[in-house]
């Protein structure tokens, strides 16, 4: 009775300590709305968005991607909680959506996110989606 209690309390003692890192891997209180979405974002030298690496634990996030020209982005609008990563650019810089669990693709109208999405699932993105034009985003 007494060896059971003992792994009782050593498994509870696992599973509150498996329960904290979860929970504090997971938190966004205090982060700006682009890093709950996306996980990273950053703004170059020349105002457009940059994805960075992905961190650990990004398998769960939605990343959502503008891939408008530059120019368009800034001059057009965009939605707060996306990154921009314009088409001519996009093959290229593929790698960054490494690690993210679903990949949101948006344009003016959805044409250039449809090639976009048609380049990663070619090599081996499945969770993406061409959500059309980019007022269609709804930021948190």
């Amino acid at each position: 009775m007494k060896k059971i209690m003992n792994i009782s309390a050593w498994s509870l003692g696992i599973l509150a300590i498996g329960l904290w890192i979860t929970a504090c891997g997971s938190s966004t209180a205090g982060k700006k709305v682009e890093s709950e979405n996306t996980g990273t974002s950053a703004t170059s030298a020349a105002g457009s968005s940059v994805a960075q690496q992905p961190v650990a634990g990004n398998r769960a996030k939605t990343i959502i991607v503008d891939v408008r020209t530059v120019e368009e982005w800034n001059g057009d609008g965009h939605a707060a909680c996306t990154i921009n990563i314009p088409l001519q650019e996009f093959e290229q810089r593929m790698s960054e959506l490494k690690g993210y669990g679903k990949v949101v693709l948006v344009c003016r109208s959805g044409g250039r996110a449809g090639k976009a999405k048609d380049l990663l699932v070619s090599t081996g993105y499945t969770n993406v989606e061409n959500l059309g034009a980019w007022q269609n985003v709804k930021c948190p």
